[in-house]
């Protein structure tokens, strides 16, 4: 390496100059870049990335820094949609106001003198001609109606299990958990969410090993709802979504293989619960656990991998009668010879040693024929 220092003429006056490094294998890089005093005004915290020697050049590995990845944005949902309890009465308040209005209806016509006489012989009200339909009997109609109706039309069941989404023009008024007769606002629009724990069986979908071969799996997810708001107005639909979650998970996640070891199995699958749970919570769904059930090669590589298995197999298989049986010839021969039933040069070993090779191999063979 060599320094040189470019001459200025004296005609430009007097300037500093510029200083410059360079060789035959590296470009012209400026001394005053190399050795800068200011530091960066937001540092960013780095991590160093190994960096390869060129061949031929005798250079050392060299390390350079590298930025960090930025995170996997996480989905968000409005913060003030949260379940809340609604407002809600009894269901005999509904059932009383509902009998008034009826009762209300019944008065007014036997005031009107339009009740059938049937009707008031049956109810032992007093003759009365009545005064006619007049506009303070039909405001007395009007006022009955909307009692009764108003009444009954709020009558509501809870059950165990599902519960009532409620919602006035567009805009979120509360959950309904409660069980029995409930009387509730029928200006309410009202949705109905099953909040029980349940199971999601799979159909076949698309999967791949640590080493990319293509798979089928069929897995088992267990989930519950268990914010209401969310699930019902953050999302179109909270199944849908948590299906495509799935999905999306296993096209990420390695899949362990047809006959793996079961605890590779289970780190799968406690890889794929925490992946989906963390991608169902913020529309209020709670994974308990994603499993795979069945996992088979894909139908384009199953012929291929099938042969592949049997031949490791049959290679396994080889491997271990050999083992079988140079362990037998070992001990046949080490017996005789501690004994001293025999007494063998190198000749007669090898002789004996590949006789009995022999023998236990046939045997072997025709054992497993």
């Amino acid at each position: 390496m060599s320094t040189t220092t470019p001459h200025t003429p004296e005609s430009e006056g007097p300037s500093r100059p510029a200083r410059l490094i360079q060789n035959e294998s590296t470009t012209e890089i400026p001394v005053h870049l190399l050795f800068r005093d200011d530091p960066d005004p937001a540092p960013v915290p780095l991590r160093p990335a190994v960096v390869g020697r060129r061949q031929g050049t005798g250079e050392q590995p060299r390390f350079r820094r590298q930025v960090p990845a930025a995170p996997r944005p996480v989905a968000e949902v409005d913060p003030a949609l949260t379940e809340r309890p609604a407002r809600v009465l009894p269901g005999a308040v509904g059932v009383f106001a509902g009998a008034c209005g009826l009762a209300g209806g019944v008065a007014t016509s036997w005031w009107a003198g339009v009740l059938p006489p049937l009707a008031a012989e049956a109810l032992q009200l007093p003759s009365y001609a009545g005064t006619g339909l007049g506009p303070v009997q039909w405001a007395a109609y009007a006022g009955a109606g909307a009692l009764g109706l108003f009444g009954f039309g709020g009558l509501a069941r809870g059950r165990t299990g599902r519960a009532w989404v409620l919602g006035l023009f567009g805009r979120y008024r509360g959950t309904v958990r409660r069980t029995g007769l409930l009387w509730v606002n029928p200006l309410l629009l009202r949705r109905r969410v099953d909040v029980r724990l349940r199971h999601w069986r799979s159909e076949p979908m698309a999967a791949a090993d640590a080493n990319g071969v293509a798979l089928r799996a069929v897995v088992l997810v267990v989930w519950r709802v268990r914010d209401t708001a969310r699930a019902t107005l953050g999302v179109e639909d909270h199944e849908t979504y948590l299906r495509e979650c799935v999905e999306a998970t296993l096209a990420r996640v390695p899949v362990e293989t047809p006959g793996s070891a079961r605890s590779s199995a289970d780190a799968a699958a406690e890889v794929l619960t925490r992946l989906v749970a963390g991608d169902a919570a913020p529309v209020g769904i709670e994974v308990f656990s994603v499993r795979p059930l069945r996992v088979e090669y894909a139908p384009e590589v199953a012929a291929a991998m099938h042969r592949r298995r049997i031949a490791a197999l049959d290679a396994q298989h080889r491997a271990s009668v050999l083992t079988s049986v140079v362990d037998s010839v070992e001990d046949t021969v080490t017996r005789l010879t501690m004994r001293g039933l025999v007494e063998l040069d190198d000749y007669e070993r090898k002789a004996l040693v590949k006789d009995l090779t022999v023998a236990f191999c046939s045997g072997r063979g025709e054992t497993s024929a």
